[in-house]
């Protein structure tokens, strides 16, 4: 490989770098060029490319993407997964080859910026698959709007059968047809005590005999002329 050839290598490991979601690091020693192949068919399903480069070629490639954390994991024969799509998916087939032909073992990586550990890939490979997540939250978001849906389904019946059993009442003679309720039959007994006991006060009033006038003005006292005058 000439110089221009690695620095073609060089550069697009390093926009695959930049552009990945995920980053896997495995030992790939062991795998025969036939299990790379199948490996690298079941990773297209989670838009993930396996690709083997020469660690110095990864170092520098790692130097102009920022990433200086990757240099630790180039340590013997490396080969790295770049993962655009669906992380776990990828994963879970670097994951499952790896116990078929006793190889790849995960080195560590790198998801969004964070650092991972071989640990961290293998629970990312335990996850479902993102159309599997997607199908669960959309259960877990949906889930209230049905209970609530249920909810005003069994008061609308509730109520429904309320008002059913008002009308066979009503129909069967229990509730007479246009009977007022209690409350307004009291209401008009009060309405028809207030005015009565208003009339009868009234009444009372106009009957009571008028107390007794005198005409004589007390300070003239009695008339005595007739009777001065005859004697």
């Amino acid at each position: 490989m000439n110089r221009d050839q690695k620095a073609a290598v060089i550069e697009e490991v390093t926009t695959q770098l930049r552009e990945a979601e995920a980053v896997y690091a495995v030992d790939y020693r062991g795998t025969s060029v036939p299990q790379a192949a199948e490996l690298r068919t079941k990773l297209r399903d989670a838009d993930a490319t396996f690709r083997i480069v020469k660690n110095t070629l990864t170092e520098r490639a790692a130097d102009k993407a920022e990433i200086a954390e990757l240099k630790e994991l180039l340590d013997g024969p490396t080969a790295l997964t770049f993962v655009r799509g669906d992380a776990a998916l990828a994963a879970k087939a670097l994951r499952d080859q790896g116990r078929a032909t006793e190889t790849l073992a995960f080195k560590g990586g790198f998801m969004n910026g964070a650092a991972l550990t071989p640990d961290d890939i293998n629970s990312i490979a335990r996850l479902p698959a993102r159309e599997v997540l997607y199908g669960q939250l959309v259960g877990v978001v949906a889930s209230p709007i049905t209970g609530l849906a249920r909810g005003l389904n069994g008061l609308l019946s509730g109520l429904a059968v309320a008002l059913g059993g008002v009308l066979e009442k009503k129909e069967s003679g229990d509730i007479p047809s246009g009977s007022s309720a209690p409350v307004a039959e009291t209401g008009g007994s009060d309405a028809e005590a207030a005015p009565a006991t208003d009339d009868d006060t009234t009444d009372q009033d106009a009957e009571a005999p008028e107390p007794a006038t005198s005409t004589e003005d007390p300070a003239e006292g009695p008339d005595t002329t007739e009777e001065t005058q005859e004697g």
